[in-house]
């Protein structure tokens, strides 16, 4: 039967090829969203354009806020 299985499955390597690999990246951009050393060096933009003022204080806590809704999402 494994034999039969992987002849009729044959057309649909592609398509399963192209959905691993979109499985792949999707993987590696949710590891790289919650890399530590990757939150920080975004909290510590966030922070140097407060102090630079290119944004607003109400600016700077929501983008805090999200970093890290997104680092414990999921």
């Amino acid at each position: 039967m494994g034999l039969i299985s992987s002849i009729l499955g044959l057309p649909f390597a592609p398509v399963m090829g192209v959905i691993r690999l979109g499985e792949l990246i999707q993987e590696q951009a949710e590891h790289a969203l919650r890399d530590p050393a990757a939150v920080r060096r975004r909290l510590e933009e966030i922070d140097e354009a407060r102090e630079a003022g290119l944004i607003s204080e109400e600016e700077h806590a929501t983008q805090m806020e999200q970093v890290l809704q997104r680092m414990m999402s999921r």
